[in-house]
């Protein structure tokens, strides 16, 4: 990716995120905008959010922000002086998810490992 299209990127996840928080959809949560990929001729940019809550919560989000679609875009044309203004779309984001998996992963397996004197950590806390 060229440095143009990631300051491009950048920016627009900029205006998004600050404009996300002025949105008065009650179905909207507690989104976080964690990247944009927008394509190289500026026709259309993905917004990728991660939302906090259930599956009903998150799929309740991605259509109230799909419904601000045109809001959002008119505040990043008057933000960025772009040639086009991307029409946007939105996809859920599931890599906070997967990183806290990953770290429940780590800690299951660091509890399983022996320590310095040979016994399991969960032996060291049950004698406790």
């Amino acid at each position: 990716m060229s440095e143009r299209m990631r300051r491009v990127n950048e920016a627009v996840r900029a205006v998004v995120a600050d404009a996300v928080r002025d949105l008065k959809d009650p179905r909207i949560g507690l989104v976080t905008v964690t990247g944009v990929a927008v394509t190289p001729d500026l026709r259309e940019a993905t917004v990728f959010v991660s939302v906090l809550g259930s599956e009903k919560k998150r799929r309740a989000t991605l259509a109230g922000l799909e419904s601000a679609h045109g809001v959002l875009q008119a505040r990043i044309n008057r933000e960025l002086s772009l040639r086009r203004t991307p029409a946007l779309a939105f996809a859920y984001d599931d890599a906070v998810e997967r990183g806290v998996r990953m770290t429940q992963l780590i800690d299951e397996l660091a509890a399983q490992l022996p320590d310095e004197s040979g016994s399991l950590e969960d032996d060291r806390d049950a004698d406790e």
